[in-house]
């Protein structure tokens, strides 16, 4: 019989939007979903692809992985040997703050083009920080390895070019009422009067501004509303409950889909 061999560790900070993944998938296959903060990674071992604005790519070995907030992106092992890595998610205000501290004055948020980048510095930077998150340094090294990683990512690999928006009116219409109301069960005759067009001019403009489907975008809000509550140690039926999930089960096979973790596994991290 084959043996499988996938495991994942998790750390999260317990008072700055920082968190670190190191995981290794032999056969896991993310859904499409994306993260509030940027996402940093970098391939240890093996292929790993995925889908990320459009365009299909793969990290090998050595390899930095670079997603915005609210890139929408999936990922699978390449082929049946699977893949290690190593994640760093980091939320917007916190890089704004890093850069504004070594820039000495206000800095914006750096864009980021290629999800893929070949950098052996920004590839040593990550491993560097992410050891020192999961594996218990002192608050002041993992904030030098964090400024030194972001200002060297924003340096080597940002466009520090604001993206115009892909999204018209009335598709940003649609998506401030779904993030008003993802709890309830809005129709797509709902959300279309909402944002003042036609369901078919809906569904794919709001595919061409945020890479899902109005009803995945719904999904991917009730799972972050699911993240902070058991971030917050609640029990995980509460939390399934309270964000619009079924039950347990249902709320546990999206959390895995879309974060290759249980939601156990999540609230049990290390916050230290």
């Amino acid at each position: 019989m084959e043996r499988v061999v996938e495991w994942s560790r998790y750390w999260r900070s317990a008072d700055r939007p920082l968190e670190a993944m190191h995981a290794r998938f032999e056969r896991h296959a993310y859904h499409r979903h994306s993260h509030e903060t940027y996402s940093f990674g970098v391939t240890e071992d093996g292929y790993q692809a995925f889908r990320c604005r459009g365009g299909a790519h793969t990290s090998a070995a050595g390899m930095v992985i670079a997603f915005n907030p609210d890139d929408p992106h999936d990922g699978h092992p390449a082929d049946e040997l699977g893949f290690t890595y190593r994640i760093v998610h980091i939320g917007p205000e916190l890089v704004t703050d890093v850069l504004a501290d070594i820039s000495d004055r206000p800095a914006g948020l750096p864009l980021f083009d290629s999800p893929v980048v070949a950098d052996p510095v920004l590839a040593r930077n990550l491993r560097g920080l992410h050891a020192a998150l999961l594996d218990g340094a002192s608050a002041l090294r993992r904030d030098e390895l964090l400024t030194a990683t972001v200002g060297a990512m924003a340096a080597r690999a940002s466009t520090r070019r604001l993206r115009a928006s892909a999204a018209t009116g009335a598709v940003e219409r649609a998506r401030r009422r779904l993030e008003d109301s993802y709890l309830d069960d809005v129709g797509a005759d709902d959300l279309a009067r909402a944002a003042g067009c036609s369901r078919f001019a809906l569904y794919r403009g709001f595919r061409r501004a945020y890479g899902m489907a109005p009803s995945d975008y719904r999904r991917q809000l009730r799972l972050r509303a699911a993240r902070r509550l058991l971030a917050r140690g609640e029990a995980i039926g509460d939390v399934a409950a309270a964000t619009g999930f079924a039950d347990q089960a249902h709320l546990t096979r999206w959390f895995v889909r879309c974060y290759g973790m249980t939601p156990g596994g999540f609230r049990g991290a290390r916050t230290d």
